[in-house]
């Protein structure tokens, strides 16, 4: 099943449709969609090592929107949507306490946020419920999104076969590492 499900992302991200799903995607998991994006990035780039740079590009911009639409969700719709979604996905206490790390450290919370394995969502949304300014805001989503997304496409680029030849040697260890880094950077929000 791993082996269909990797095939079929590999055509996916050779098809004409490739750039608008990662856009989708991308735009989606920074305000509500539980999956990183780089799901997507990963295998576009060993698929067109070519255009690493533009899907990087696309998945910054596509990212630095739908914070923008996370933001907005945490600034006018905290005590409904925003609430909802911090809940669905259990980290109602890290909210709270990155809402109140916002009122010393600000900027760095995003900055560091939007590198690690914790959900992005939940930066944005805080990051509007605080009323957080949106300058900084949308400038350090830029710097720390495109510096994750054109990070991995460099890296694709220069040592893309080598990774893909060791990702289709090795799928299930890869699925399940990727799949433990996801749950992982939950379960961290939760319980730390």
């Amino acid at each position: 099943m791993i082996r269909r499900l990797y095939d079929w992302t590999m055509r996916l991200a050779e098809g004409p449709r490739a750039l608008w799903s990662l856009a989708a995607i991308s735009f989606a998991e920074s305000s509500f969609f539980p999956i990183p994006p780089d799901v997507v990035v990963v295998p576009m780039v060993l698929a067109r090592p070519r255009q690493a740079w533009l899907i990087a590009a696309i998945c910054t911009v596509a990212s630095v929107v739908g914070g923008l639409f996370g933001y907005a969700i945490g600034y006018f719709a905290m005590e409904s949507i925003g609430a909802w979604l911090i809940e669905l996905y259990g980290m109602q206490d890290k909210a709270a306490e990155f809402h109140a790390n916002y009122a010393e450290w600000g900027l760095w919370v995003i900055l560091i946020k939007g590198l690690t394995p914790i959900p992005y969502k939940l930066v944005t949304i805080v990051s509007g419920a605080a009323q957080y300014a949106l300058g900084p805001f949308i400038l350090a989503s830029i710097i720390t999104r495109g510096l994750r997304f054109f990070l991995i496409a460099a890296l694709l680029r220069v040592y893309g076969e080598p990774i893909r030849a060791f990702i289709e040697r090795r799928l299930t260890l890869v699925t399940t590492v990727f799949v433990a880094l996801v749950v992982g950077g939950f379960m961290v929000l939760k319980y730390i």
